[in-house]
């Protein structure tokens, strides 16, 4: 567990992305921003791009991503967008996206995701489907994609994970439910494990690839699409006549992906490796059960369980 001080910038939670990267050239500088055609997806390629970088975006309906593309591209001074197929739930996919890519990789932003499937749903290698995209279709991702982040020279990896994952350990007996209850929300917890990869993945700090995690804070997006009426209602975020109503402490998807393009490229994090983030500041450590919200829990900075976690994802992937 990391024991230096906590690292604090001058940006609080109501920051927007293109506040924190007000400023910072970006130019000659691609990155790849996987389902970037839609919540704080869009707002941080939005923000990458303005601030002059090549972005990518990843995303299983490139069509999607057209609008934003064409907006960005009337934007003077903006890196080129443009969007690429890929499935984080098929390894398939995966493979043809790293394959095709040329050149170095500056910046990978794993912000694709999916929330609280209701019912339990496995891919073709029988993979629970939100470990899958959250976290398996990742870790492959940047592992194709480690040779070209180390050939920038100065690469970073930016996983965007969850509160979530305070609830729900890594199950190794058991991560894909076979055996055990299916719960829509212990399965999403699990799937945010992606937070021990940032720290497991300092093997590749002398690559100059560093790699951290975040949580973007509550954000009405399609992330809740699996979500019913009932449940956005108990959550107090919709009506009783169906119309969305985001609580005062709900951010706007610019203010959360502001913690996203933070680490992705300020000048600030230069550097900084194995660490989480909420409202663009690093993350007290939770231990125990404590009610109090935010703060990242001590098991997912636990060394020995990310390096079990690695080695049980590169396992899988064979």
């Amino acid at each position: 567990m990391n024991a230096e001080p906590l690292l604090t910038t001058p940006f609080d939670a109501s920051a927007t992305a293109a506040e924190v990267l007000h400023g910072v050239d970006l130019t000659g500088r691609r990155a790849v921003v996987t389902g970037g055609a839609s919540g704080i997806g869009t707002e941080t390629v939005r923000a990458l791009a303005t601030a002059g970088a090549e972005v990518t975006i990843a995303t299983r309906r490139p069509v999607a991503a057209e609008p934003l593309i064409r907006e960005l591209s009337a934007v003077p001074g903006a890196g080129p967008v443009r969007a690429e197929a890929l499935d984080l739930s098929d390894l398939a996919s995966v493979d043809t996206f790293a394959r095709t890519w040329r050149g170095p990789l500056d910046i990978l932003v794993a912000n694709a995701g999916i929330m609280a499937l209701p019912t339990r749903t496995v891919t073709a290698r029988g993979w629970e489907m939100q470990l899958a995209t959250n976290f398996l279709g990742h870790f492959a991702l940047a592992g194709a994609l480690h040779a070209r982040l180390r050939e920038a020279g100065s690469a970073r990896i930016v996983v965007v994970s969850s509160g979530a994952h305070r609830s729900a350990p890594f199950d190794f007996d058991d991560p894909h439910f076979a055996r055990r209850p299916y719960d829509p929300w212990t399965a999403y917890g699990q799937s945010n494990a992606e937070v021990l990869f940032t720290v497991a993945a300092r093997r590749w700090a002398d690559d100059g690839i560093t790699a951290n995690a975040l949580s973007p804070g509550y954000i009405l997006t399609a992330l809740q699409r699996h979500l019913d009426d009932d449940t956005m209602r108990a959550f107090g975020v919709m009506d009783a006549e169906g119309n969305l109503t985001p609580l005062p402490h709900y951010k706007t998807p610019a203010q959360g992906a502001a913690t996203s393009v933070l680490l992705a490229a300020s000048p600030l994090l230069t550097g900084v490796t194995g660490r989480y983030f909420e409202d663009n500041q690093e993350a007290r450590v939770v231990h125990g059960d404590e009610e109090r919200p935010g703060g990242v829990a001590a098991h997912a900075l636990d060394p020995r369980a990310a390096d079990r976690l690695w080695e049980y994802a590169a396992d899988a992937l064979r």
